[in-house]
């Protein structure tokens, strides 16, 4: 007798499985093609529930944001983005005037790499209109980089704006990458490139627990990290042609953690185990194969995976091999905690009064939580009792920021 949704729930969970629209699926939920239709619509309208309630329900939006499909549709994505980075579009900023460009350091070089960014405006947009979007392109980053005097721009960042533009217009755009710049992105726009170095630095202890032969076979080649800077530092936008497999990271990044794009990383060398074992065990052979990023990757099943590895091997248990000596409090990742509390409550004040508490009083169970060993993966699982239907994985990565954040105060950049 098939079991209902709603039935027997701790016992979906010890399965490691969850029902959506009906359907029970396994830890990497992969749609069937009878049904689809029936579960976009579905997920439609659980989107659309979730932004009606007063507050939104940020923590469904995450989770149908990470779920197979993403946010399915641009329109969608003007409406749960900035919910996703607990943004206000209500009072849009006004268009910036000539002045900001005026003597201003970063023009020149913001300048030109815009109009080196040709290829990530859609191919047969008319002339006219693409060069009014790289205007704007221009104004966006200028007016974010002015309103925070200590980001300083790195080449990449326009490929991400971009992104946001073409997806919510450049107002909207302002605010959200505005918010990002200053929390996932920070440690990339740091007045050196430490911070990046760090964070790449958790690529190979990852490749390591999950296939340590792949990991010597790299470690031999000499290969390194550096060919995962641009995929990181522009969130995969630079080197991913088709602009849907964009968005659709940046659904799948925008919910979660701010390592999660070092996991996906992962995941795609791992993924190309074949090709790479295949290569000249030296560093220019492996360099120029992973440098290249096929373009007709499974990317449903690779986010899938990528949130399975951050659930076995959060970023707390990663630190210490990536550790180089870095205050925990420098980077964006220390902030996470706040900044994901602050998004699924829609209340920013409460943040404020939350630290403020946590100040004056420091609750007597933070000392067991931070010294406790991880706990089996189950019974994490099961504790959260969450029943929106995707995997298990993606319910701990929506979870990850409360889950692990307290750990962040034993410096996961020691």
């Amino acid at each position: 007798m098939k079991t209902k949704p709603h039935q027997n729930e701790e016992r979906n969970l010890a399965l490691l499985g969850v029902y959506y629209g009906g359907q029970r699926m396994n830890f990497n939920p992969i749609l069937q093609p009878a049904g689809n239709e029936f579960r976009r619509r579905r997920k439609l309208c659980d989107i659309q529930k979730a932004l009606s309630k007063d507050p939104p329900d940020v923590a469904t939006l995450r989770r149908m944001a990470i779920s197979e499909g993403g946010l399915l549709t641009d329109e969608i994505r003007c409406q749960v983005w900035p919910r996703l980075l607990n943004v206000s579009t209500e009072e849009l900023p006004p268009p910036p005037g000539p002045e900001l460009r005026v003597n201003n350091k970063d023009y020149e070089q913001v300048l030109l790499d815009v109009r080196r960014s040709l290829r990530r405006f859609p191919p047969g947009m008319p002339l006219k209109e693409r060069e009014d979007l790289q205007e704007q392109l221009i104004d966006i980053i200028l007016q974010v980089l002015a309103r925070n005097l200590q980001l300083h721009y790195y080449q990449g960042y326009h490929d991400i704006v971009v992104t946001f533009l073409l997806v919510v217009g450049g107002p909207v755009a302002t605010l959200l990458v505005d918010k990002l710049s200053t929390h996932h992105l920070r440690d990339f726009m740091d007045p050196s490139m430490d911070n990046t170095k760090h964070i790449l630095n958790y690529l190979m202890p990852i490749i390591e627990l999950v296939n340590p032969t792949l990991h010597d076979f790299m470690v031999r080649a000499e290969v390194g990290t550096i060919f995962a800077l641009s995929w990181l530092i522009t969130w995969f936008g630079h080197v991913l042609s088709d602009f849907r497999h964009v968005v659709r990271l940046y659904d799948f990044f925008l919910a979660c953690h701010p390592l999660m794009p070092i996991y996906f990383a992962a995941v795609i060398v791992l993924h190309r185990e074949a090709e790479v074992m295949e290569c000249e065990c030296d560093m220019a052979s492996v360099h120029h194969l992973l440098s290249q990023i096929p373009q007709d990757l499974p990317y449903e099943t690779l986010i899938s995976k990528a949130g399975d590895l951050f659930v076995q091997f959060p970023p707390s248990e990663l630190s210490r091999e990536a550790a180089q000596q870095h205050q925990a409090e420098r980077t964006a990742v220390s902030t996470f905690k706040d900044f994901e509390l602050a998004s699924t409550q829609q209340r920013p004040d409460m943040v404020l009064r939350r630290r403020f508490r946590d100040m004056v009083r420091p609750e007597p169970g933070n000392k067991a939580v931070l010294t406790k060993p991880r706990t089996n993966r189950l019974v994490k699982l099961a504790v959260m009792g969450l029943t929106v239907a995707l995997g298990a994985a993606a319910l701990a990565v929506v979870k990850s920021a409360l889950e692990w954040a307290p750990k962040f105060e034993l410096q996961i950049f020691p």
